[in-house]
């Protein structure tokens, strides 16, 4: 009896981990792992692109010194979590720093905005920054939207506003 009350007890707790996974956001580690801008939970893998419901929108393709860029994430679905990452589009650098917004985190490492809450979400919008002293080029932004722990889309590239 004890031992099966023990084994339930380790069950559900492994249960409330996968559940809750990383309700303040995505590690650092997410900017260099070894499949860049997609989480690890265990043995989910990313949904097939064309099942995406999500889109991250750039009001422009085009910085230059100091240039601010607004991103937002949308979708007819509500969304959990994020991480987002800033790339030039010449080098595929990382580039430039986001603003803090509420219920985000910043990982300035890797130019990079992950949720910080896991609050249901249909929108997020967020103001990224070129640095001050950027000669102009283009930049875009790449990286996962979560629905749930297991269900999520990754690689995804913003496409510029219209």
């Amino acid at each position: 009896m004890e031992k099966s009350l023990i084994w339930f007890l380790l069950v559900l707790a492994g249960a409330v981990l996968n559940v809750v996974g990383f309700p303040d956001g995505a590690p650092v580690d997410a900017c260099v792992k070894p499949r860049p801008n997609q989480p690890y939970h265990g043995q989910a893998r990313p949904q097939p692109p064309s099942t995406n419901p999500y889109q991250v929108l750039q009001s422009s393709a085009h910085y230059g010194p100091g240039t601010q860029i607004t991103v937002t994430i949308q979708g007819a679905e509500y969304f959990k979590g994020f991480f987002i990452q800033a790339r030039d589009a010449a080098s595929d650098g990382w580039l430039g720093k986001w603003e803090e917004t509420p219920n985000t985190k910043i990982h300035p490492e890797c130019s990079a905005i992950t949720h910080a809450d896991p609050k249901p979400k249909q929108q997020a919008v967020f103001v990224w920054q070129a640095p001050h002293n950027a000669q102009p080029g283009q930049v875009y932004f790449t990286g996962t939207v979560l629905k749930e722990y297991t269900t999520f889309w990754s690689n995804i590239v913003s496409q510029v506003a219209q």
